[in-house]
């Protein structure tokens, strides 16, 4: 039976950059989690009979949410529910499962890399028939109904067994339990040889995936050890759990420092990789080298033909602001186009629906390609070891050789978290007002050529995007970047990006913090950040 629920809303429900994220404890509240999920189907249209995919990452309340979700979408009239084997599904494998059932949609239930536990961080996103994030037009009707909500509609069937295979009937919807990894794997296959990069493995190459104790311990486990036949145990901290084993899903030299430690140590393997909560982010690693993501994805794109789903080359590559201009160097020798958006892979859907981007990346661990809407870790990793397969080089020779032809970008971004949120919005605000006054000024060697707020326009939909973060632009290639985050929880986030070019013929092999030590100093000079936060380094640094 279908129960109509009376409620009232709650104030703080509105979505950041990816879906609402809030502490375990908070979606815990008697119907918290009900009013936003209704108010997702009240903002939607046209769904009645059709097909909705759902997964989590695995983490603290998920399986219960599971529940809640189903129920809810089965009394509002949905036809079919997917859901991934005990709740499990990784946000590419969503995406890619949306788009091979043709699905209305999805729900995705995860805070991606935050932390996990019964106070760790808990999250609900929608995803559109294409596949990928909400546009704001949707993400922006949702916050309006959760504001006026009233009642949410549920069903009282009980609960069903997530945790095998097979469909049950609520109202009138069939629930199908489905394995997360298989649709997912069948796509892998059609964009990568996986012959070559088993012929890799077989010639006595190594390998160590950090799954972080999050989703993507079944997907690893089932393609790079059962499929292409890496060694048992080339996959480490493979199996989901609640809280991520207490460590913090992030694949970045902070948070996977034991993955980072043993690659630049003598007892490397050839070839290290790891992802996130939710299976959308990558860190990669050589014996000896850590690839920064942007040159992560300026190099998948140089060298992306020797992948068969790439043979023909790429329409162009769009990568986020902050992220380094790395990328912009390959687009511009192949020919092809390349853009610049605002932080955030819903801004990249236009353009690859409209077959103007192949590739896609941002600075902050996440690449991906036209095959879904999302960013995908274990697409990344996959082209990499396709790369590896083809040249017969050290992952370390393949970026040197690219530094070599197209110069280096030194990068790194420093990251305040949880900083009064009075005190960002004042940091932020006096940047935008010093952005008329900076160009032109000199700061010992460093001149400031260009100051902004950055502004994007969609060259789609023609939709403008404003207050994307402040940009000071220096004589010769060099930036800092300022802008606040929206995937924390608690307080801002405050990110800080730093860039400098080095041409082929420059100093390749230094240090980046080294050689980027004078436009760090100016960073939080220029912004006043001790003065302002109280903060005198930043929480973490990548």
């Amino acid at each position: 039976m279908i129960r109509t629920v009376a409620t009232k809303p709650f104030p703080d429900q509105k979505p950041g950059t990816s879906g609402l994220r809030k502490k375990v404890p908070v979606f815990q509240q008697p119907g918290y989690l009900e009013n936003f999920i209704q108010s997702i189907f009240d903002s939607l249209e046209g769904f009645a009979g059709k097909a909705l995919v759902v997964g989590g990452d695995g983490r603290y309340f998920n399986r219960e949410a599971i529940q809640i979700v189903a129920k809810i979408a089965a009394a509002n009239g949905f036809g079919r529910i997917v859901i991934g084997k005990g709740g499990i599904m990784s946000t590419p494998a969503v995406s890619a499962l949306i788009r091979h059932l043709g699905a209305f949609g999805g729900i995705i239930l995860s805070a991606s890399h935050n932390p996990g536990g019964p106070d760790g961080d808990f999250g609900v996103k929608y995803n559109i028939s294409a596949g990928g994030p909400a546009p704001e037009s949707i993400t922006e009707a949702i916050f309006a109904r959760t504001k006026q909500i009233e009642a949410y509609k549920i069903s009282d069937a009980p609960d069903f067994d997530i945790d095998r295979l097979g469909s049950v009937e609520i109202e009138n919807a069939t629930i199908e339990i489905v394995d997360p990894v298989t649709q997912y794997l069948e796509l892998m296959k059609t964009l990568f040889d996986f012959a070559a990069i088993r012929a890799l493995f077989a010639s006595g190459f190594t390998m160590r995936f950090d799954a972080l104790h999050a989703v993507t311990g079944p997907y690893a486990h089932a393609i790079f050890e059962n499929e292409l036949g890496a060694a048992a145990g080339s996959v480490v901290n493979g199996t989901p759990l609640p809280d991520f084993g207490g460590h913090h899903p992030d694949p970045n030299p902070t948070y996977a420092k034991d993955l980072y430690d043993l690659m630049l140590s003598a007892a490397a393997p050839d070839f290290g990789a790891a992802s996130d909560g939710d299976g959308d982010r990558n860190m990669i690693l050589g014996r000896g080298i850590y690839v920064t993501p942007s040159d992560s994805l300026a190099i998948l794109a140089a060298n992306a033909r020797v992948a068969p789903g790439y043979a023909n080359g790429l329409a162009g590559v769009a990568r986020s602001m902050p992220t380094s201009a790395a990328s912009d160097r390959v687009t511009e020798k192949l020919g092809i186009r390349h853009y610049e958006t605002p932080t955030g892979w819903k801004f990249f859907g236009n353009l690859l629906d409209a077959g103007l981007a192949t590739f896609c990346g941002e600075e902050s661990f996440g690449t991906g390609s036209n095959h879904i809407r999302e960013k995908d870790g274990i697409w990344a990793v996959l082209l990499w070891l396709s790369i590896l397969a083809n040249r017969r080089i050290p992952a370390i020779d393949v970026v040197r050789d690219h530094w070599r032809t197209y110069g280096r970008n030194y990068y790194t971004r420093h990251d305040y978290d949880e900083i009064d949120l009075k005190a960002a919005g004042g940091l932020m605000e006096a940047l935008g007002e010093a952005i008329t006054t900076l160009p032109g000024k000199s700061f010992g060697a460093l001149k400031v050529e260009a100051a902004d707020d950055f502004e994007y326009h969609d060259p789609v939909d023609g939709s403008i995007a404003d207050h994307q973060g402040i940009r000071v632009m220096f004589e010769g290639g060099s930036r800092i970047v300022y802008r606040l985050s929206g995937t924390g929880t608690v307080g801002a986030t405050l990110r800080l990006y730093i860039e400098r070019y080095e041409p082929p013929t420059g100093d390749l092999e230094e240090d980046t913090q080294a050689t980027l030590a004078d436009l760090i100093a100016l960073s939080r000079e220029l912004a006043g950040i001790e003065a302002r936060t109280g903060r005198k380094a930043p929480s973490v640094i990548t």
